[in-house]
């Protein structure tokens, strides 16, 4: 099999290469139907969502040519459901594939939507990319390697998060939708104040990488995150210093069968990443008791 550095050039040549089609959906005529919105129940899916799809895949299985990988895709996952049921991909090397994070700001256009491609093995991320196509950037991490971003020159800057330690001083990165009243309810308890709205959770996770931001919540109601949102930004995120667990200060783990992932989950710059998670449980507790 290829190593870890061999198979981060590829993902990250398809990741530049995706970038580059979502860009030229983005770009179009935004009063013509080329996009082809289809609301679903978790939100909506576009052209473009199933053309970088197809284009990750088949560029993927053309170059590795072996059986050895499984492919988790938002927009495949429906049709492996149907004929596999909810079950575990039985490779232990698969790819976690999220062709067009942050759908709803494509559609409004707010420029913060991102790729996601990550390999994980045995449910654990150990190769992540992240192309944000509008900042022209593209996150990358290999584990036990280090977070980096890249331009479209080759230009390529190591990452780290901040070292703010003050809960006071520390940033919260939020959405500007996908928020219910007991999330709402959570932000307004939680002893950080300073917030800033980016859309896509990749988007989300290069403002901590860059230290524009320190943490990160994400919070299961009716729906929660999918395995595709938060594997690649997980690895970037503490491959660059910082930490990603559950509430109760657990791994995320992927591939499980059920590709939700329930509960409350913690991203942050690692610095006062256990006091956060204590602190978010127990609000939540308190929100949740009747």
């Amino acid at each position: 099999m290829k190593t870890l550095e061999e198979l981060s050039a590829i993902a990250r040549s398809v990741g530049w290469g995706a970038a580059d089609i979502l860009q030229s959906y983005y770009r179009g005529d935004p009063n013509t139907d080329e996009l082809n919105i289809q609301e679903k129940s978790d939100g909506p899916v576009t052209a473009a969502d199933v053309a970088v799809n197809s284009y990750i895949l088949n560029q993927l299985q053309t170059v590795l040519e072996n059986q050895e990988f499984g492919y988790l895709s938002e927009e495949t996952y429906k049709f492996q459901l149907e004929e596999h049921g909810q079950n575990p991909l039985p490779q232990r090397w698969v790819w976690i594939i999220d062709p067009l994070d942050g759908t709803r700001d494509f559609i409004d256009r707010t420029g913060e939507y991102a790729v996601h491609i990550a390999l994980v093995y045995d449910g654990r991320p150990v190769l992540a990319v992240v192309a944000w196509p509008e900042a022209q950037k593209l996150y990358s991490a290999i584990k036990g390697g280090g977070a980096f971003v890249e331009n479209r020159d080759g230009l390529v800057v190591r990452l780290y998060v901040s070292e703010r330690s003050a809960i006071a001083d520390l940033s919260l990165v939020v959405s500007r939708t996908h928020r219910d009243d007991r999330f709402n309810k959570l932000l307004q308890q939680l002893p950080i104040q300073n917030q800033l709205a980016v859309g896509s959770i990749g988007c989300k996770i290069a403002t901590i990488v860059e230290q524009r931001a320190d943490v990160y919540i994400a919070l299961s109601g009716k729906s929660a995150a999918k395995d595709w949102d938060l594997a690649a930004p997980e690895l970037i995120v503490t491959e660059a210093g910082g930490q990603f667990t559950h509430f109760d200060g657990t791994p995320l783990h992927y591939n499980q069968g059920d590709i939700n992932q329930w509960g409350g989950m913690l991203a942050s710059n690692g610095l006062c990443h256990s006091e956060l998670c204590h602190q978010a449980k127990k609000l939540l507790a308190e929100i949740d008791s009747p």
